[in-house]
């Protein structure tokens, strides 16, 4: 079986929204589905095409998440240490062009939100900075050409 990284953060998101769609989603669904069906006619009741449409994805989410979190290889990212980027390690980058700077944390695919910071560990950005350390640059095919990062800082916390 695969195993998934993942730091416990994210492990602990995942199993929120597992209990979330089992407990709040799938019940609600259900009671749509019902009410629904009451409207008579199924072939032409959009209503009831909504929400079943909702219910398969609700349950090909809840099936995802059950086989991503039974997989899950926690990664105690408190007891990382050293100089070199890896798993878990936020890192602060300043784009060469732009002088912007950016802090990413590396994490599990299943777990990474660009928006928040969480980069995910099989990103092209995250490949590049594996194995650097503070004051390395590292450059990144992108689709508008190649960007250059100088890493800023390299911290586990």
């Amino acid at each position: 079986m695969q195993k998934f990284p993942m730091t416990a953060e994210g492990l602990s998101r995942l199993e929120e929204e597992l209990k979330h769609l089992k407990s709040v989603e799938r019940p609600a669904v259900i009671r749509a589905i019902a009410e629904a069906r009451s409207h008579g006619d199924l072939s032409e009741n959009a209503e009831y095409h909504a929400a079943r449409e909702r219910q398969s994805f609700i349950e090909g989410r809840v099936g995802e998440l059950e086989t991503i979190v039974s997989a899950a290889e926690v990664i105690d990212i408190t007891r990382l240490s050293g100089t070199n980027v890896m798993f878990g390690a936020k890192v602060t980058l300043v784009d060469v062009d732009t002088d912007e700077e950016k802090t990413y944390q590396l994490v599990g695919t299943h777990e990474s939100d660009i928006k928040i910071g969480r980069l995910s560990i099989s990103s092209p950005l995250a490949k590049a900075l594996l194995g650097k350390k503070k004051g390395d640059s590292v450059e990144v095919p992108a689709p508008g050409g190649a960007k250059t990062y100088e890493i800023t800082g390299v911290a586990f916390a």
